[in-house]
């Protein structure tokens, strides 16, 4: 199986840091959605990353699914059994993308609109989910061991990001969330190789 991926992708992150800890053998290929690659536009008509490749079977795209697809592949290794805490798991990844997809609501405002014409209340809103969501994670980090499961991973993408784009904007008044991935790093050492990066 091949990952076509970003490095700067939250969602790719996530994924590849579970493909990695399950063990999978999955490779990775770097692409760059702004340049709409053949291989890109050939497995997912959305034009978006990530991207699971599989031989002589039909790609898999949008990262909740690669991850129900690994988890699968692993025999229920990558979420928990006990259907309350696979809920909670669960959740807490919905939380982690959600606030994601604000981030980047916000990068691609900024990005591709000319500077006088961006819409700054637009920015708040979505800055606005960002800091109740970020608020929450803090109050609410999951016990984190050994037996890492889908929200760890997208936790520690989320976080990834935040340094990566936002450093400097989201840690006030919330430590806890801040030095986790400290925590995480004891039980995923790749963590700095793999996380959100240039």
């Amino acid at each position: 199986m091949k990952l076509l991926y970003s490095s700067t992708s939250p969602y790719s992150a996530k994924v590849r840091m579970a493909a990695h800890h399950l063990d999978l053998g999955v490779a990775s290929e770097a692409v760059k959605t702004d340049d709409e690659p053949a291989v890109l536009l050939a497995s997912n008509p959305l034009g978006k990353i990530p991207v699971l490749l599989r031989e002589d079977k039909a790609p898999v795209f949008d990262s909740v699914a690669i991850m129900q697809f690994m988890n699968r592949e692993a025999k229920g290794k990558l979420y928990p059994r006990n259907p309350e805490k696979r809920t909670e798991a669960e959740v807490l990844e919905a939380v982690c993308d959600g606030i994601v997809d604000c981030l980047i609501a916000i990068i691609y405002e900024r990005r591709f609109r000319p500077e006088e014409r961006l819409h700054q209340p637009w920015i708040d809103k979505q800055w606005s989910k960002v800091t109740r969501g970020l608020d929450y994670l803090n109050a609410n980090l999951p016990k984190t061991s050994k037996s890492l499961h889908g929200g760890h991973f997208a936790l520690a993408a989320l976080i990834g990001y935040l340094n990566l784009r936002f450093e400097g904007q989201w840690e006030k008044g919330r430590p806890k969330l801040k030095n986790w991935p400290q925590k995480f790093e004891k039980f995923f050492p790749d963590y700095s190789k793999m996380r959100p990066q240039v």
